[in-house]
């Protein structure tokens, strides 16, 4: 089970949290291994290109929307079959403690007060970046976009009040926002974060908005019917252990699984979606590397 991203990060952890049950279940081991690298680009073109038949990989939010940024050496939905989803993870639209809005609405009220763009969000890559333009776009506001590598590094400046505001995951902003050294305006999940119940979503302020990170297994095109069956029978029993529900919890992260075709469907919707973003933010595709 090919993971694309470094090791620590909820694909990760929850390619290393079913793969042993896995194992038990299909009598064979499912080793996982970490190919990181252009933004998941390398890792998920080995998926592609694997020809075993024992392949398949465990990618994010990242694979549909690494389509509005790079050129890639794959095309994104027919070189893959879809596995089942495996979670999903809200992001959380935070600012430091004492900056002057504190809901969304104030927000935007902010926002429209200021020459356009002069309000700041800090993006590091995929849906952590294009979360904030789809909200921008949707507001009727125009912020401006200050690149970081990582969320570790994001958090000193936002926290300091040097760029405004940030949609981070959940997991990632948590532990600032329990201190109170970052405030929560909103979460962007379809219902409230159970780690944040007091938190409204953003969807409550604009009907309809939501934006998650998310975790599915896919492998290369067709792989035959009964073992797709199978492997989804196999993922779903091992996502639904009590002790992989638990750990996800802790994480911040939702199991939440659906068929192969509903997840072939839903990997569509997300780049329509992520896609249509980017482009009206006048991003165009790079190459990978």
């Amino acid at each position: 089970m090919i993971v694309p991203y470094t090791p620590g990060g909820v694909s990760d952890i929850t390619a290393r949290l079913i793969a042993e049950p896995m194992a038990a279940a299909l009598g064979q081991p499912v080793p996982v291994e970490n190919r990181a690298g252009a933004d998941g680009v390398i890792g998920t073109d080995a998926i592609a290109k694997s020809t075993d038949g024992h392949t398949i990989g465990l990618v994010s939010v990242g694979h549909p929307v690494n389509a509005a940024f790079y050129r890639l050496p794959f095309d994104t939905i027919r070189d893959f079959t879809f596995l089942s989803l495996t979670t999903r993870t809200p992001l959380v639209m935070c600012a430091a403690r004492g900056f002057a809005a504190s809901t969304p609405a104030e927000f935007v009220a902010l926002a429209k007060s200021k020459p356009a763009g002069e309000l700041t969000f800090a993006g590091t890559a995929g849906v952590v970046r294009l979360a904030p333009l789809l909200f921008a776009q949707q507001a009727g506001i125009q912020m401006t976009y200050v690149p970081y590598r990582g969320s570790t590094q994001a958090h000193p400046d936002l926290m300091a009040g040097r760029v405004d505001v940030m949609f981070d995951t959940v997991p990632a902003a948590l532990a600032h926002i329990q201190a109170g050294t970052l405030k929560a305006l909103a979460t962007t999940g379809a219902a409230r974060a159970p780690q944040l119940p007091d938190v409204p979503t953003m969807g409550e302020f604009l009907p309809g908005f939501e934006a998650s990170t998310w975790g599915m297994v896919i492998g290369p095109a067709n792989m035959p019917v009964p073992v797709v069956t199978r492997l989804h029978r196999e993922i779903v029993a091992a996502l639904n252990r009590p002790e992989v529900l638990d750990r996800h919890r802790t994480l911040g992260a939702e199991v939440a699984t659906l068929t192969p075709e509903q997840s072939r469907d839903f990997t569509i919707a997300e780049m329509e979606k992520w896609g249509a973003a980017a482009r009206s933010a006048g991003i165009q595709p790079q190459n990978a590397g």
